[in-house]
């Protein structure tokens, strides 16, 4: 028996009509089992809902097959409802590797938080972020003045780690990106490519003048004395591409886009 006969698929949708109607036509047309006994997840609409969809199947085995139905679709596949049990078996598996936020709130409370994009650290009002940044225990930088600062997974490295500037990664590079936003001073450091065992600390400079958030995807932590960031050791999850248009693919052509 092909893979394809023995998969059970989950259709789960965004909350937008288009998304509905399309999992309710795949339900009819292949089958609609239960979240926890499916062995696919088919994801329908965008990068957003992705990401969510990953999160709440995150080191449960299951496979992630996304179909665009939004706006933005990187991590998306394109839509069609034929021959959905044949792209499937055929699809290309990544494993994405989150990050792990730690943030100490300004009256000691810590607050943990996984990322599949990045971990992004922001100033709170108009006076510019001062941070001090080790790596491994080590400091790296002294001060950087700036609007923000992140860590970018390979899977988030086309995500806002673009739009600042920053790195592509391959999804299976072992790296992390760390890029700042609109960096002040030093003016001239665009950021840094680390290895993905780094721990990464963020040390939030003259806390009362220069408040800082910190943001991991979509958990926001306010007013943040520290943020350490890290791969999270154990925490995986897994999505599919056609192969045809495979995550290789998809960076590559980004990477020659102007």
């Amino acid at each position: 028996m092909s893979t394809s006969q023995l998969d059970s698929f989950a259709f789960v949708a965004a909350d937008t009509p288009g998304a509905k109607e399309s999992a309710a036509r795949l339900a009819a047309l292949y089958g609609q089992a239960d979240l926890a006994e499916a062995t696919v997840v088919v994801a329908l609409g965008g990068d957003g809902f992705m990401l969510q969809t990953l999160r709440d199947t995150m080191s449960s085995g299951k496979r992630v097959y996304g179909m665009n139905r939004g706006t933005v679709g990187f991590l998306m596949n394109e839509y069609a409802e034929d021959n959905l049990r044949e792209r499937v078996a055929a699809a290309i598996a990544e494993t994405i590797r989150p990050l792990e936020m730690q943030a100490v709130e300004e009256n000691g409370e810590i607050r943990t938080a996984l990322a599949i994009n990045e971990v992004s650290l922001f100033r709170q009002s108009y006076q510019a972020a001062k941070l001090r940044i080790l790596v491994d225990g080590r400091e790296q930088l002294e001060d950087l003045i700036c609007d923000g600062v992140m860590v970018a997974t390979p899977a988030g490295s086309t995500a806002y780690n673009l739009s600042a500037h920053g790195p592509i990664l391959p999804l299976d590079a072992p790296l992390l990106a760390l890029t700042p936003v609109s960096p002040f001073r030093p003016r001239r450091w665009r950021g840094a490519l680390l290895p993905n065992r780094s721990v990464v600390r963020f040390e939030v400079l003259e806390i009362d003048k220069r408040p800082v958030n910190a943001v991991a995807d979509n958990v926001e932590v306010k007013s943040v004395a520290s943020v350490t960031v890290r791969e999270a050791p154990d925490t995986t999850a897994t999505i599919l591409f056609d192969a045809s248009h495979s995550w290789d693919d998809r960076i590559l052509a980004e990477q020659f886009r102007y």
